[in-house]
């Protein structure tokens, strides 16, 4: 059984805040200082590495070829993971875009980070990014595709995505790629950055692809040559040919990222830069499906990575820890030799590098027994834009689940008003099963709701968007698709006790408001969304 007093490096820092407010007055001053200071670079050493950072846009584990899946063809992932660590156990600190990635920038879960924690808002200036401290340290930094986002970073005063300046001005030729994939020439963007680069200056750069987020070109997978029988049917999503052919199209877009991920690889290769590059491979959060992306589930959280550095890692590793990519931030400056200027807003995770330098297999770190992921506003999916507030706590085994707000409806509210996506007529309510707007917009979904009066189809939209109980628990081990809750089974209290009180605890410690501030967390409510807003009925519990 667990043990939640155990301090884990997942999580463990508490909010400097806590402490300063007691604090005397030249110690805050002193704070502020620190803050406003260039990063101390703590090793002049010329061998410092360049970090390549790719990451996809909405891909689940195990979808990679180096995990055994049959129907996704990952070379470049693979060859990553081949020559270096391949984890097994690393999640999401939000199962949407904009949060996480605002998480993997600060090294702070979403619910300490204010407008940033939430999706298509602000992302406050005073949370300082690795890759500007990374610049500030000596290294070119540069990315391509999608940095953070969706969100008005302008709002909040920062002059450039927190990402980094941007390179992205080349594109494919028309009529080269498939509908729905970017016309962004990712690698040779990669390849004008390195061009740019000052002699001598390691880099940092982040690849963002958009795929395999939606939309795709329905088929394509099929067109291309894959075959439904080699597709693994998620147990939430009804096994048909239409749901097959969903995911091969996914999977479609999922190699498009890998191929020129491999390009970039074989281009430092070349230029014989590649041992002492720092190479990252990861998603944002999980695949674009019912009960998948936007939910703290499995499929939401859980997410391929794969790093390698073979001047310094141990290759052909197998990792079972469990990790957030919350704690790139400081695995990367830790790498660069860049201190974190702390202040009143430290980071709240710990390097992974003592996880990589490690040469073992398996368990790497005894201590890191669970992490935590969270969700606010995904899209504008209910009345008055409100949230749907989770908090999560993930161990090697089991998943924690609080739903703050059980009454609202997890995928969104089933009418909206008006027709279709974003009408000018909202007078009128539109019909039943039109909303669901926290769920991408695809042919699984309009699977679902076509046959929702199906004996055996019928079942699936409610695992998708029936409302749920305001405490989950599943062993993933024995149910990766999170169907059974365990939350009231007897034979488990003891496990979901020990796990209540340690995500409680944290939320606690690192003053979060849905479980502190006396009015629930409804500040999460009046952040600004800056993506266009949808109108909905008024629900009963709101009269």
């Amino acid at each position: 059984m667990l043990e939640p007093g155990i301090a884990v490096r997942t999580g463990f820092r508490k909010m400097a805040h806590k402490e300063t407010m007691k604090a005397p007055l030249f110690t805050l001053l002193l704070a502020v200082a620190v803050l406003l200071t260039a990063p101390v670079v703590r090793s002049a050493e010329p061998d410092r590495p360049n970090i390549l950072f790719a990451i996809s846009d909405d891909q689940s584990f195990p979808h990679a070829s180096a995990y055994g899946c049959e129907f996704v063809h990952t070379p470049a992932f693979d060859r990553i993971a081949g020559k270096g660590v391949l984890f097994m156990n690393a999640f999401a600190p939000s199962p949407g875009c904009s949060p996480s990635r605002a998480a993997m920038l600060t090294g702070r879960f979403p619910w300490m980070i204010e407008n940033a924690g939430t999706h298509a808002s602000e992302f406050p200036a005073k949370y300082v990014t690795y890759p500007d401290l990374l610049e500030q340290g000596g290294y070119f930094v540069g990315y391509t595709g999608k940095g953070w986002g969706p969100g008005n970073w302008k709002e909040s005063g920062r002059t450039r995505n927190p990402a980094g300046p941007e390179f992205s001005k080349l594109k494919l030729p028309k009529g080269t790629t498939p509908e729905g994939i970017s016309s962004n020439d990712y690698s040779g963007n990669f390849k004008a950055f390195l061009e740019q680069r000052p002699a001598g200056k390691p880099f940092f750069f982040w690849y963002g692809a958009t795929e395999p987020h939606r939309s795709y070109k329905k088929g394509i997978g099929l067109e291309q040559g894959k075959k439904l029988e080699d597709v693994t049917v998620p147990e939430f999503l009804p096994d048909t040919l239409e749901v097959r052919s969903d995911l091969l199209d996914y999977a479609v877009e999922i190699e498009w990222f890998d191929s020129h991920l491999g390009r970039m690889l074989d281009l430092l290769e070349a230029n014989g830069e590649l041992d002492n590059t720092l190479v990252v491979i990861t998603s944002d959060n999980g695949m674009p499906f019912p009960r998948a992306k936007a939910n703290c589930y499995e499929y939401g959280i859980h997410l391929p990575l794969a790093v390698s550095w073979p001047a310094k890692v141990p290759g052909g590793r197998v990792v079972k820890d469990v990790v957030s990519l919350a704690e790139f931030c400081p695995t990367f400056l830790e790498v660069a030799g860049v201190e974190h200027p702390g202040g009143d807003y430290p980071l709240a995770t710990a390097s992974l590098l003592p996880v990589l330098e490690s040469e073992k297999d398996g368990q790497v770190d005894p201590a890191r027994l669970y992490t935590y992921s969270s969700r606010e506003r995904h899209s504008s999916s209910r009345w008055n834009n409100l949230a749907y507030p989770q908090r999560a706590l993930r161990t090697e085994q089991y998943l924690f689940i609080r739903n703050f707000k059980p009454e609202r409806w997890p995928a969104g509210a089933p009418q909206k008003m008006g027709e279709g996506n974003y009408p000018k007529d909202v007078t009128q309510l539109g019909p039943m099963h039109g909303g669901y707007h926290d769920i991408d917009a695809c042919p699984t979904l309009d699977f679902l709701v076509e046959n929702r009066d199906d004996e055996k189809i019928g079942r699936y939209l409610g695992m998708a968007v029936a409302k749920r109980p305001a405490v989950e628990m599943y062993d993933i081990k024995n149910d990766p698709a999170c169907l059974a809750n365990l939350a009231s089974d007897p034979e488990h209290a003891g496990v979901r006790e020990a796990l209540e009180r340690q995500l409680n605890l944290y939320l606690e410690e690192t003053n979060d408001a849905r479980v502190t501030a006396p009015d629930g967390g409804d500040i999460w409510e009046t952040y600004m969304r800056y993506s266009k807003i949808r109108t909905f009925p008024k629900p009963d519990w709101a009269e």
